[in-house]
């Protein structure tokens, strides 16, 4: 079910290409980025190389495919086998717009799950540039994927490692807009003088960088591919410019994205149902997605320990060097639902996944 993507060109000039788009910065009197894909070819035959993503066959004209950036690490890994289980649990149940599915691997060579979950193999960025922030490879493994991979469906969902599907999921997108959660800490007005650097005031007020990052979000495919080169060089512009780095921090790429979706006119439908993220949101009867991006700490009276280590908790960064064990023990009585139903659902999917502590 894997695949491997290819260097874009041989090595010298791949890291030619980096020193380009490490100085090829958007701001406000710098002439536009190139904005089309960089163009691979096969060294030997100087023909295009691309790869077909199969996709179960669907009558709606409206799928979507799930692609989900990750790493070889284990801490990674369990989480991209949770998540594509809950995927197939709901791919083919009713009201669903799901369609294929892409692990787009950006550790650079094939891990073990090339069997388990279609995946696709990037290059990560050449060492040192991402300057100890992973999260820069996001942009550049799209690029690439989207580059290589012959893609069937019009529209792509942006997800991530840790997120559990709860229900099937329709294409919340409306033809040229978006549909993209709404992030409350990104604020795009609070550090106008900032992004001013990347979204000049002839790209309008500030007010089109929607808030949000670029997961989860359903975009149109065409719209993405105009997208995503932005996106990374933006992201590394970002990265490199001392006060951008530390005005934004873990988040970043996540502003890179917003500003680079603007640059090319797309508008975000926010759903604020998209996603949930416990323990802070109670409840998933509304929701499509958990995000377990937060610790969950409780007494054994179901009360909130903020800032504290529970008497039950559970936080993925508990389980960095190896995967949560099976039949993780339920919260108690008077935690969120949203929390109970976190824990059941990673229960569910570890009883069912073959080899699961191996």
């Amino acid at each position: 079910m894997g695949f491997r993507g290819k260097y874009f060109f041989p090595i010298l000039m791949t890291l030619s290409l980096f020193l380009i788009i490490r100085y090829n910065y958007i701001v406000s009197d710098d002439p536009p980025l190139r904005q089309e894909l960089p163009g691979r070819r096969s060294a030997s035959s100087g023909d295009e190389i691309t790869y077909t993503v199969k996709t179960p066959s669907k009558k709606t004209k409206r799928l979507f495919h799930t692609a989900v950036t990750a790493t070889d690490s284990v801490y990674s890994t369990w989480q991209c086998r949770v998540m594509y289980y809950w995927y197939n649990r709901f791919r083919d149940e009713p009201g669903s717009d799901m369609g294929g599915y892409t692990r787009i691997l950006h550790s650079g060579r094939p891990d073990g799950l090339m069997d388990e979950i279609p995946t696709f193999v990037a290059d990560p960025l050449p060492s040192g540039v991402d300057k100890g922030y992973v999260v820069l490879n996001r942009p550049w493994a799209f690029v690439q994927w989207l580059q290589q991979a012959h893609i069937e469906e019009d529209y792509i969902l942006m997800a991530e490692p840790d997120h559990i599907i709860v229900k099937p999921i329709p294409n919340l997108a409306r033809g040229n807009l978006a549909a993209a959660f709404p992030f409350f800490y990104i604020e795009p007005k609070k550090y106008e003088s900032v992004l001013r650097k990347f979204f000049s005031k002839e790209n309008g007020p500030i007010s089109r960088i929607d808030p949000i990052g670029n997961s989860p979000v359903i975009v149109t495919k065409n719209a993405l591919m105009k997208i995503a080169p932005t996106w990374m060089n933006v992201s590394l512009a970002m990265k490199n410019d001392p006060q951008t780095d530390k005005a934004f921090g873990w988040v970043l790429e996540m502003y890179a994205y917003a500003v680079s979706s603007a640059l090319h006119g797309v508008s975000n439908i926010l759903q604020k149902d998209f996603m949930i993220q416990p323990p802070w949101d109670t409840e998933t009867k509304k929701t499509f997605i958990i995000h377990y991006t937060y610790g969950c700490d409780f007494d054994m009276k179901g009360k909130m320990m903020v800032g504290k280590i529970g008497e039950w908790r559970f936080d993925k960064r508990s389980y960095g060097d190896k995967p949560p064990p099976r039949n993780l023990t339920l919260p108690p009585r008077g935690v969120p639902e949203s929390v109970v139903t976190l824990v059941t659902m990673i229960n569910e999917a570890t009883a069912n996944i073959p080899n699961w502590e191996s």
